[in-house]
């Protein structure tokens, strides 16, 4: 990425900061999901807070200690927590127990699929929760990193060190295995189920062609990448981990084999927080100096939704129409963007 130029920033930049609604939150918010025209924003601790499309505010306690991860699919967010619990909250704000892990131990990451199973991890162990089925769990050589659904068929990537395993809860097979030496964290799947990539504890992504396992290696961020996310249709994946978005092609049949990143946004300050619109070319960058930009893929044009504060961004999210969009920061602010 180092022999790429970055398009050049706009002299000025369109400004709609006006229009985004201020949020008052009793704590910083680590992740922002939609529930229809809730914004749930998730805190550290304890609790998560419902923003109806008035602007009110709803205070909600689903952990008896910090939240550690949170998931949506639209109809739920679920959370996992240091308490032992698996938790899911819908957009009315009511609370359900979903598991309280048998040690009590962390549970470390959780994952939704499109047909309502649920998936957490507790140290080595992956467990998986599907309708009409048995609890199933599959224990790993080391810490799960980062749990992910395929989006075709009840299969889960279960990152780990030195690799990802792919499991078929319901199924006897053996689990097959993507190896790369490394810590592999966050893991994500293409939405046509052609690819999976990896964040790395390295600043670095790792990548697998699933139809034949050959590796795509994504390097040369100078921090490690924290926030990735598929813009509409699938045609690139935008990272953070840079001072500016970088956006890797995946259209082709080699996805970014062979092939630079884009780079979009360019800053002095580092990507913190990446968003995509869910069915335009256009998405949402938060920056550590707390800075938001939407952009527009096809040409780079930038619009400002939030200046700098110095706190960096720590959530971003669109609703699922694409009009809204919402937005929460390191020292507690947050806002709503209605567009």
């Amino acid at each position: 990425m180092a022999g790429l130029n970055p398009p050049e920033a706009a002299e000025s930049i369109v400004s709609i900061t006006d229009r985004v609604s201020k949020v008052t939150l009793a704590q910083p918010a680590t992740s922002v999901h939609f529930l229809g025209d809730t914004a749930v924003f998730v805190g550290a601790e304890e609790a998560v807070s419902l923003v109806d499309a008035a602007g009110a505010v709803t205070a909600v306690d689903v952990h008896g200690g910090g939240i550690l991860c949170a998931v949506s699919d639209g109809k739920r967010v679920v959370t996992g927590g240091d308490d032992g619990k698996v938790m899911a909250i819908d957009a009315a704000g009511a609370t359900e127990l979903i598991v309280t892990e048998a040690k009590r131990r962390w549970i470390d990451n959780v994952a939704l699929h499109p047909e309502g199973a649920v998936a957490w991890s507790a140290g080595k162990t992956a467990f998986v929760r599907a309708p009409r089925h048995d609890d199933k769990s599959f224990e790993v050589p080391t810490t799960v990193g980062g749990l992910a659904f395929a989006p075709k068929g009840l299969r889960l990537a279960i990152a780990h060190y030195n690799g990802v395993t792919l499991w078929f809860p319901n199924m006897a097979a053996k689990p097959d295995v993507l190896e790369w030496k490394g810590s592999h964290l966050g893991v994500t799947f293409s939405a046509d189920n052609r690819f999976l990539v990896t964040t790395m504890h390295e600043p670095a992504l790792h990548g697998w062609r699933l139809a034949d396992s050959k590796h795509m290696r994504m390097t040369g961020y100078p921090s490690r990448v924290r926030s990735m996310a598929w813009t509409a249709g699938g045609r690139f994946l935008a990272t953070s981990g840079a001072d500016t978005v970088i956006l890797w092609p995946f259209a082709s049949k080699d996805g970014p084999m062979g092939k630079e990143p884009a780079m979009l946004a360019p800053m002095k300050s580092r990507v913190a927080v990446v968003a995509c619109h869910p069915r335009q070319d256009v998405l949402a960058a938060g920056y550590a100096d707390g800075t938001i930009l939407m952009v527009r893929l096809a040409d780079g044009a930038e619009i400002l939704i939030r200046r700098n504060d110095g706190a960096a961004v720590s959530a971003l999210a669109w609703d699922g129409k694409g009009g809204r969009l919402a937005f929460a920061s390191e020292n507690g602010d947050a806002g709503v963007l209605d567009l």
